[in-house]
């Protein structure tokens, strides 16, 4: 009976989000641990056709960085990251493009449909809608210069092709894969590609899986809420740091570019994506232009 109860009390606590988020889109960020363990890949999809189903139009966009490690290294190809991205030259791009716009795309395409979704896939070189540049070199905290390969820089996202998809029925599955003006592919780092397709898109919510809780301030505090303004501070003092960098850094243009809301979710957590949007206490970090008073 308690069950039943809580069941009931959750369902009657969504429903005014579920009335306020028809017809808006969520871009979601898929990666890390939920990619992995079969529950939570199984959770994330049949919380994805929900949405759909209540009429969101959902956007997916994904990473794959430990399974391209793996095939990185049965390739013999060593992975080194300068603050969170990975050096790609030229072989190591082959086994990027094959891993992300190939294997790990139809995967999760088949695991959508396979729960009652309707999903295609594509990446950015489809009707050439990620347009990237190369990056230039990064220089390290120790003064070394570094040649980031075929890593790229998003410079304009036309998303005709991921709207005409969602208009037809279907989530967009989209692998981090740029072209530049020559038609060659660029690595593109998961977060930012997924930030720049929610600012394309005008995007209600930008939600960010990740592998930790969500964002700590300086003195280990979780912070449920937080302003872009302390975000950036958090990122100068080097309290937010490494892999988390491009994650909130992406957040914040996302936010400066039209995006209202930024959520960056614990993974790990089955339904993580429901239990932010549909309950009051949420279970991750928001990020919003202005802080709550």
């Amino acid at each position: 009976m308690e069950t039943a109860i809580e069941k009931a009390r959750v369902l009657l606590e969504a429903l005014p989000y579920i009335r306020r988020f028809q017809g808006r889109t969520f871009v979601i960020k898929y990666g890390g641990h939920a990619m992995i363990a079969p529950e939570l890949k199984d959770s994330f999809a049949r919380d994805v056709c929900l949405l759909k189903y209540i009429g969101v139009n959902v956007v997916v966009v994904h990473g794959g960085g430990p399974q391209i490690s793996a095939a990185l290294k049965r390739s013999n190809i060593q992975s080194r990251f300068v603050d969170g991205l990975r050096v790609t030259d030229d072989d190591a791009m082959e086994v990027v493009e094959m891993v992300l716009a190939g294997s790990i795309n139809q995967d999760i395409v088949s695991l959508i449909c396979r729960h009652g979704g309707r999903a295609v896939g594509l990446s950015g070189k489809d009707d050439g809608f990620i347009l990237a540049e190369k990056s230039p070199p990064m220089v390290t905290r120790d003064g070394e210069e570094v040649d980031m390969g075929r890593v790229g820089e998003v410079r304009h996202v036309t998303p005709d092709v991921v709207v005409e998809l969602m208009r037809a029925g279907f989530i967009p599955v989209i692998a981090p894969i740029g072209v530049d003006t020559d038609g060659a592919s660029l690595n593109l780092n998961a977060d930012t590609a997924a930030g720049k397709v929610a600012e394309a898109l005008r995007a209600e919510k930008l939600i960010l899986l990740t592998d930790i809780e969500g964002v700590r301030g300086a003195d280990g505090a979780f912070l449920s809420s937080l302003s872009a303004s302390v975000a950036r501070d958090l990122i100068a003092q080097r309290v937010i740091d490494g892999g988390m960098i491009p994650k909130i850094e992406c957040a914040l243009d996302a936010i400066d570019g039209g995006v209202r809301k930024v959520h960056v979710l614990d993974g790990r957590k089955p339904h993580a994506v429901l239990l932010e949007i549909f309950t009051d206490s949420g279970m991750g970090t928001e990020i919003v232009r202005l802080a709550k008073t």
